[in-house]
Protein backbone atom coordinates (compact mmCIF):
# COMPACT_ATOMS: atom_id res chain seq x y z
CA UNK A 1 0.00 0.00 0.00
CA UNK A 2 0.90 3.85 -0.31
CA UNK A 3 1.02 3.91 3.76
CA UNK A 4 3.25 1.11 3.45
CA UNK A 5 5.86 2.48 1.24
CA UNK A 6 5.94 6.15 3.06
CA UNK A 7 6.80 4.47 6.46
CA UNK A 8 9.49 2.43 4.66
CA UNK A 9 10.52 5.20 2.93
CA UNK A 10 10.73 7.41 6.34
CA UNK A 11 13.13 4.68 8.02
CA UNK A 12 15.28 5.17 5.52
CA UNK A 13 14.67 8.85 4.93
CA UNK A 14 18.00 10.94 3.96
CA UNK A 15 20.39 12.26 6.71
CA UNK A 16 22.11 15.22 6.07
CA UNK A 17 25.06 13.60 4.68
CA UNK A 18 25.12 10.09 5.92
CA UNK A 19 27.18 8.49 3.06
CA UNK A 20 29.39 8.77 0.29
CA UNK A 21 30.08 8.23 -2.90
CA UNK A 22 33.26 8.06 -5.07
CA UNK A 23 34.48 10.17 -7.65
CA UNK A 24 38.09 9.99 -8.89
CA UNK A 25 39.07 7.87 -5.51
CA UNK A 26 37.50 11.18 -3.39
CA UNK A 27 34.40 10.97 -1.69
CA UNK A 28 31.25 12.79 -2.65
CA UNK A 29 28.32 13.38 0.07
CA UNK A 30 25.13 11.95 -1.11
CA UNK A 31 21.98 12.68 0.99
CA UNK A 32 20.95 9.18 1.95
CA UNK A 33 21.56 6.44 4.27
CA UNK A 34 21.15 3.43 2.65
CA UNK A 35 24.31 3.68 0.10
CA UNK A 36 26.71 0.68 -0.43
CA UNK A 37 29.89 1.40 -2.90
CA UNK A 38 32.39 -0.54 -4.49
CA UNK A 39 34.64 0.04 -1.48
CA UNK A 40 32.50 -1.32 1.27
CA UNK A 41 31.87 -4.78 2.43
CA UNK A 42 28.87 -6.15 1.25
CA UNK A 43 29.52 -4.46 -2.40
CA UNK A 44 27.97 -6.13 -5.48
CA UNK A 45 30.90 -6.74 -7.45
CA UNK A 46 31.62 -5.89 -11.24
CA UNK A 47 33.97 -8.09 -13.41
CA UNK A 48 34.06 -6.19 -17.23
CA UNK A 49 32.61 -4.18 -19.72
CA UNK A 50 34.66 -0.95 -18.41
CA UNK A 51 37.53 1.33 -19.34
CA UNK A 52 39.41 3.11 -16.38
CA UNK A 53 41.02 6.69 -16.88
CA UNK A 54 44.15 5.63 -14.85
CA UNK A 55 43.81 9.01 -13.20
CA UNK A 56 42.98 11.02 -16.44
CA UNK A 57 40.03 13.34 -15.72
CA UNK A 58 36.81 12.03 -17.45
CA UNK A 59 34.68 14.73 -19.62
CA UNK A 60 31.05 13.61 -17.40
CA UNK A 61 28.32 15.62 -19.55
CA UNK A 62 25.01 13.35 -18.49
CA UNK A 63 23.15 11.14 -16.73
CA UNK A 64 21.55 8.36 -17.92
CA UNK A 65 18.73 6.67 -16.23
CA UNK A 66 17.70 3.21 -17.15
CA UNK A 67 15.49 0.16 -15.67
CA UNK A 68 17.10 -3.29 -15.04
CA UNK A 69 14.07 -5.54 -15.98
CA UNK A 70 15.65 -7.91 -13.31
CA UNK A 71 13.92 -8.44 -9.48
CA UNK A 72 16.58 -7.00 -7.61
CA UNK A 73 20.02 -5.48 -7.95
CA UNK A 74 21.75 -8.15 -7.18
CA UNK A 75 20.54 -10.47 -10.58
CA UNK A 76 21.18 -7.35 -12.38
CA UNK A 77 24.76 -7.62 -11.81
CA UNK A 78 24.47 -11.39 -12.30
CA UNK A 79 23.07 -10.05 -15.55
CA UNK A 80 25.64 -7.23 -16.18
CA UNK A 81 28.64 -9.65 -15.98
CA UNK A 82 27.43 -12.36 -17.75
CA UNK A 83 26.90 -9.97 -20.60
CA UNK A 84 30.49 -7.93 -20.14
CA UNK A 85 28.68 -4.50 -19.83
CA UNK A 86 28.57 -2.24 -16.61
CA UNK A 87 26.98 0.67 -14.83
CA UNK A 88 28.06 2.96 -12.06
CA UNK A 89 24.90 2.54 -10.26
CA UNK A 90 22.01 0.60 -9.44
CA UNK A 91 19.15 1.46 -6.92
CA UNK A 92 17.60 -2.39 -4.98
CA UNK A 93 13.69 -2.76 -4.59
CA UNK A 94 14.44 -1.24 -0.91
CA UNK A 95 16.36 2.23 -2.33
CA UNK A 96 19.69 0.96 -1.25
CA UNK A 97 21.83 2.71 -3.85
CA UNK A 98 24.86 0.53 -5.19
CA UNK A 99 27.82 2.50 -6.65
CA UNK A 100 29.46 -0.39 -8.73
CA UNK A 101 32.59 1.53 -9.68
CA UNK A 102 34.35 4.75 -9.75
CA UNK A 103 32.87 7.59 -11.60
CA UNK A 104 36.12 8.35 -13.21
CA UNK A 105 35.90 4.94 -14.99
CA UNK A 106 33.45 4.46 -17.94
CA UNK A 107 30.75 2.39 -17.97
CA UNK A 108 29.33 0.18 -20.55
CA UNK A 109 25.82 1.11 -20.13
CA UNK A 110 24.32 3.34 -22.89
CA UNK A 111 25.14 1.38 -26.28
CA UNK A 112 27.79 3.72 -27.77
CA UNK A 113 30.92 4.67 -26.84
CA UNK A 114 30.39 8.49 -27.58
CA UNK A 115 27.38 8.06 -24.99
CA UNK A 116 29.49 5.61 -22.79
CA UNK A 117 32.85 7.84 -22.65
CA UNK A 118 30.79 11.13 -21.62
CA UNK A 119 27.90 9.76 -19.09
CA UNK A 120 27.20 8.11 -15.82
CA UNK A 121 24.51 5.79 -15.60
CA UNK A 122 22.18 3.83 -13.27
CA UNK A 123 20.33 0.66 -13.21
CA UNK A 124 17.09 0.76 -11.09
CA UNK A 125 15.35 -2.31 -10.22
CA UNK A 126 12.37 -3.20 -12.19
CA UNK A 127 11.06 -6.36 -13.69
CA UNK A 128 8.69 -4.42 -15.60
CA UNK A 129 6.31 -6.64 -16.33
CA UNK A 130 2.75 -7.34 -14.24
CA UNK A 131 2.91 -11.08 -13.88
CA UNK A 132 5.96 -10.36 -11.77
CA UNK A 133 3.77 -8.61 -9.26
CA UNK A 134 3.73 -11.80 -6.74
CA UNK A 135 7.08 -12.09 -6.31
CA UNK A 136 7.46 -8.73 -4.89
CA UNK A 137 4.59 -9.45 -2.39
CA UNK A 138 5.68 -12.25 -1.19
CA UNK A 139 9.18 -11.07 -1.13
CA UNK A 140 7.94 -8.34 1.53
CA UNK A 141 8.26 -5.44 -0.89
CA UNK A 142 4.43 -4.80 -1.65
CA UNK A 143 2.88 -4.23 -5.21
CA UNK A 144 4.34 -1.83 -7.28
CA UNK A 145 2.34 0.65 -8.88
CA UNK A 146 1.34 0.71 -12.53
CA UNK A 147 1.94 2.83 -15.33
CA UNK A 148 -1.40 2.72 -18.33
CA UNK A 149 -1.84 4.69 -21.33
CA UNK A 150 2.01 5.44 -21.82
CA UNK A 151 3.19 5.98 -24.82
CA UNK A 152 6.93 5.78 -26.26
CA UNK A 153 8.40 6.97 -29.45
CA UNK A 154 5.03 7.77 -30.36
CA UNK A 155 3.74 4.06 -30.06
CA UNK A 156 1.44 3.14 -26.91
CA UNK A 157 2.55 0.28 -24.57
CA UNK A 158 0.98 -1.93 -22.60
CA UNK A 159 0.87 -1.83 -18.45
CA UNK A 160 3.99 -2.14 -17.25
CA UNK A 161 5.41 -1.74 -13.30
CA UNK A 162 6.90 1.17 -12.23
CA UNK A 163 9.34 2.25 -10.09
CA UNK A 164 8.43 2.19 -5.84
CA UNK A 165 8.36 5.74 -4.51
CA UNK A 166 11.27 4.67 -2.13
CA UNK A 167 13.26 4.08 -5.35
CA UNK A 168 12.53 7.29 -6.94
CA UNK A 169 13.52 9.81 -3.58
CA UNK A 170 16.74 7.78 -3.70
CA UNK A 171 17.28 8.09 -7.01
CA UNK A 172 16.78 11.95 -6.67
CA UNK A 173 19.14 12.10 -3.74
CA UNK A 174 21.52 10.15 -6.58
CA UNK A 175 20.96 12.95 -8.93
CA UNK A 176 21.71 15.76 -6.59
CA UNK A 177 25.06 14.18 -5.19
CA UNK A 178 26.01 14.16 -9.03
CA UNK A 179 25.45 17.65 -9.70
CA UNK A 180 27.10 18.86 -6.41
CA UNK A 181 29.88 16.64 -7.04
CA UNK A 182 30.44 16.56 -11.41
CA UNK A 183 28.65 19.22 -11.83
CA UNK A 184 26.04 18.04 -14.39
CA UNK A 185 23.49 20.71 -14.80
CA UNK A 186 19.97 19.66 -13.32
CA UNK A 187 18.53 19.94 -16.57
CA UNK A 188 16.06 17.65 -18.63
CA UNK A 189 16.00 16.58 -22.04
CA UNK A 190 13.19 19.47 -24.29
CA UNK A 191 11.70 16.32 -25.86
CA UNK A 192 9.62 13.98 -23.72
CA UNK A 193 8.59 10.18 -24.22
CA UNK A 194 10.71 9.48 -27.19
CA UNK A 195 14.39 10.83 -28.94
CA UNK A 196 15.80 13.78 -27.76
CA UNK A 197 18.37 15.09 -31.02
CA UNK A 198 20.46 17.03 -28.25
CA UNK A 199 20.98 13.20 -26.11
CA UNK A 200 21.52 11.77 -29.46
CA UNK A 201 23.92 13.84 -30.58
CA UNK A 202 26.03 13.87 -27.79
CA UNK A 203 25.55 17.76 -26.97
CA UNK A 204 23.46 17.33 -23.92
CA UNK A 205 24.17 18.35 -20.45
CA UNK A 206 21.63 16.86 -17.67
CA UNK A 207 19.68 13.78 -16.68
CA UNK A 208 17.68 11.89 -18.97
CA UNK A 209 16.89 8.48 -19.85
CA UNK A 210 17.93 5.46 -22.41
CA UNK A 211 15.16 6.08 -24.55
CA UNK A 212 16.54 9.52 -25.39
CA UNK A 213 19.10 8.33 -27.05
CA UNK A 214 18.36 5.72 -29.14
CA UNK A 215 14.56 4.55 -30.57
CA UNK A 216 15.65 1.28 -30.10
CA UNK A 217 15.21 1.35 -26.07
CA UNK A 218 11.90 2.45 -23.60
CA UNK A 219 13.37 2.92 -20.90
CA UNK A 220 12.72 4.66 -18.52
CA UNK A 221 8.91 5.74 -20.14
CA UNK A 222 6.73 7.03 -17.74
CA UNK A 223 9.86 8.75 -15.48
CA UNK A 224 9.04 11.95 -14.96
CA UNK A 225 12.41 13.52 -14.99
CA UNK A 226 11.73 17.26 -15.40
CA UNK A 227 9.31 17.22 -12.02
CA UNK A 228 11.57 15.23 -10.52
CA UNK A 229 14.37 17.61 -10.85
CA UNK A 230 11.78 20.48 -9.34
CA UNK A 231 11.98 18.44 -6.26
CA UNK A 232 15.47 18.12 -6.23
CA UNK A 233 15.64 22.01 -6.78
CA UNK A 234 13.65 22.50 -4.04
CA UNK A 235 15.75 20.29 -1.62
CA UNK A 236 16.75 21.84 1.18
CA UNK A 237 20.13 21.13 1.01
CA UNK A 238 20.30 22.23 -2.54
CA UNK A 239 22.36 25.43 -3.17
CA UNK A 240 22.64 26.97 -6.75
CA UNK A 241 25.77 28.09 -8.08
Amino acid sequence: TDQQQMSDYKKYHIKNSSEFIYYRGQPIPIQWDRVVTHLDDGALKLTGGRSSYSGKKRNIKFFVNHWDVCLSSESCVKVLNKRNISVHFCIDNDGTIYQLMDLNDAAWHAGGSKWNHSSVGVEIANAYYPKYQGWYERNGFGERPLIEGQKIHGKSMDPFMDFYPIQKEALKALWLACHEGLGIPLESPQTKWAVDSECKSNKFKGFCSHYHLTNRKIDCAGLDIESMLEDVKNNPKFCPD
